[in-house]
């Protein structure tokens, strides 16, 4: 690896992708592929999967840093284990898919679907972020309101909820002091966690078996299908159990408790198309689970550790796939790894002082359209440049042979 001013640019600029990333819970891939094409100078297709390395280490040092806290406002932890169980398998699913597609589908279609999709989710999340901004001024000056009416005439005064407030019924107070920090043993939920751990060693056993598999042949398909049932059977199984009210979404308090069969379908396909879009683009299932879980109703910072610890097991699948690809020179992967590690821990540390001390965690949401924008707006644009040079060149931009893969 060869240490230069193009390597210095490309971590200055992926550690603050991935401390943006990281803390809007959408991972930073959008910003590494640019980076890695454009200043690195890798070709497309690698710089993806380099991207897969980068988001593992951003993933996993925030979720690191998450295990020990809490929730905002309820006693829970901050990683609702539930809601990943109900979305990481169909992730971990979609993410083996997009890698196939990543092969098959030509640069052009995947730049127009990246386009629209970060396009329409920014626009998403600046609204759901305005809306959320509007909803704590109100609840700040109800506070304000009461501090004042407490020290006029001594009766305590408990402020109302805005209407429609973000956690739809989230109860905001607890009888007992909230705890901010417990023990990594006792915040954990080991029993979702453990079938999390499960779906991914299943299917990464299943992808590392068809690697060693003559492309195309029937064991090579069997092998490929074999990771529906895997993945299906858990996903069906939390959702079974949520419909049926043995399981809940505790992070949306009361609210999450009533789940309908077209809601639960609905949810599960869209984790799979997170994994796919993740897995084609090179990018975090965030993009799409963090938005989501915020149009669920569920508090930003929950939102935020629950999309990044979903995305740690898909981002870490793809990595090990491109890996069996040969898709990444490790070095390079391995340094720029260890940068958006420590990247991951800093931007974690720094929004949460920050919204400690504004007591305003929509600026996550922010954030999280912020870092959306900027990578529709780079990656769309590197793809259109290298659309309009093939087009000048007269290449084939056709679909490749999934088959003729070597």
């Amino acid at each position: 690896m060869k240490f230069g001013w193009k390597i210095v640019v490309g971590a200055i600029i992926g550690f603050l992708g991935a401390a943006f990333g990281t803390a809007g819970g959408v991972g930073g891939g959008g910003i590494f592929v640019p980076m890695l094409t454009l200043i690195i100078g890798f070709d497309a297709k690698s710089s993806i999967a380099i991207s897969k390395c980068m988001i593992t280490g951003a993933a996993a040092a925030t979720v690191y840093y998450n295990l020990n806290q809490r929730h905002p406002t309820l006693e829970m932890p901050v990683i609702d284990y539930d809601l990943a169980l109900l979305f990481q398998p169909m992730l971990v699913l979609g993410v083996s898919i997009g890698v196939t597609f990543n092969v098959i589908f030509p640069n052009w279609m995947i730049t127009i679907l990246l386009i629209i999709i970060f396009l329409f989710i920014s626009t998403k999340a600046l609204l759901k972020g305005i809306e959320t901004w509007k909803k704590e001024t109100i609840t700040k000056k109800e506070a304000t309101r009461c501090l004042e009416s407490n020290g006029d005439n001594g009766e305590v005064v408990v402020p109302k909820p805005p209407p429609g407030s973000l956690s739809n019924g989230t109860r905001t107070e607890t009888k007992v002091p909230k705890k901010t920090k417990v023990s990594v043993v006792e915040n954990v939920h080991w029993k979702a966690l453990g079938l999390l751990f499960a779906v991914w060693s299943m299917i990464l056993a299943l992808q590392i078996a068809k690697n060693y598999s003559r492309t195309c042949s029937v064991s090579y398909w069997l092998l490929d299908f074999s990771q529906i049932p895997v993945a299906a059977s858990v996903t069906t199984y939390q959702a079974f159990c949520l419909y049926k009210g043995r399981q809940k979404i505790a992070s949306k308090g009361e609210a999450g408790n009533n789940w309908s069969v077209v809601k639960l379908i609905i949810y599960c396909f869209i984790g799979l198309v997170a994994g796919v879009v993740g897995g084609l683009l090179g990018l975090g299932g965030g993009f799409i689970l963090g938005p989501l879980f915020l149009e669920m109703g569920i508090p930003p910072q929950v939102s935020s550790a629950t999309a990044t610890f979903a995305m740690t097991f898909s981002a870490s699948m793809s990595v090990v796939e491109y890996y069996l690809l040969k898709r990444f020179p490790v070095p390079y992967a391995l340094y720029l790894f260890a940068v958006t590690t420590i990247a991951g821990f800093v931007g974690q540390h720094v929004v949460k002082k920050v919204i400690d001390m504004l007591g305003r965690a929509s600026i996550i949401i922010f954030i999280l359209s912020f870092t959306v924008l900027v990578s529709a707006i780079s990656l769309g644009g590197v793809g259109l440049a290298d659309m309009i040079k093939k087009i000048e060149r007269k290449e084939y931009m056709g679909f490749d042979n999934i088959c003729s893969y070597t």
